[in-house]
Formats: structure tokens, sequence, C-alpha cells
């Protein structure tokens, strides 16, 4: 296995890695609204969901990887009435590029914010 680390996104705020690789697959851990300073955004859904994309480009990037080769994505969303405006914001990210995906409301995320996204990537070795 190999660990993924980049300053580019948000560090981790606990016991755990921001990705890892192994048999040529990320498995990346959730990311939040956190920019890479640790500054979190506030916002609407659409402010935090463009934050979380640029951190999960960021620990592809470090990986390998892209967001063409997401293969699943996990979404944790706090309120499911923002899940129009975020499933924009996810298209314009994807574009053509359709991976399997989940989206999950839940009561609370860390430091409260409105969404988090996990993604499972092939990396290009």
């Amino acid at each position: 296995m190999n660990y993924v680390a980049t300053d580019k996104a948000a560090a981790a705020i606990g016991p755990y890695s921001q990705g890892v690789v192994s048999g040529g697959i990320l498995y990346s851990s959730g990311q939040i609204p956190l920019t890479a300073a640790g500054e979190l955004v506030e916002g609407t859904i659409s402010d935090q969901a463009h934050q979380v994309f640029s951190n999960l480009k960021a620990v592809l990037a470090e990986a390998g990887s892209s967001l063409d080769e997401v293969i699943k994505t996990t979404v944790f969303i706090k309120d499911m009435n923002d899940f129009i405006e975020l499933n924009k914001i996810y298209a314009s990210y994807f574009g053509n590029h359709k991976p399997a995906r989940s989206t999950v409301e839940v009561s609370r995320l860390p430091k409260d914010v409105k969404v988090e996204i996990e993604v499972i990537a092939k990396v290009n070795s």
C-alpha cells in the first residue's frame, strides 16, 4: 500500500490518510470543504462542493489519477434538499463520465459541513 499526501488539499484532521493506493486503485478519504490552508469554506452547497472537488482533484493528481479515472463515489450530504444543486456541481466536474455513485443524507458531518465526498479511482502507472 502507498499512502497519498498532498499539500494542495486539506490535511487529514485525524488518524487517517488523504488516500491509499493498493493494487492500482486509489481509495480516497472523504473530502470536506477545507482549503489546503485548513480554512473552512462557508456558504452554500455550491461553494462547499467546489472546494470538495478541488481537494479531490489534488488527491487524485498526487496519486497519479484524475476525475476521468473515478470508478465510484460516495456522497454524504447534510440536507437532501440540496441534492439538485449538488447534482449540477457534480455533473460539471464529471461531464459525460458517470462513475457509480451512492448519495446519503446524514445528520452531521465533520465541522458541520454540508457535503463530503470520497472516491475510488484507477491509478495510471
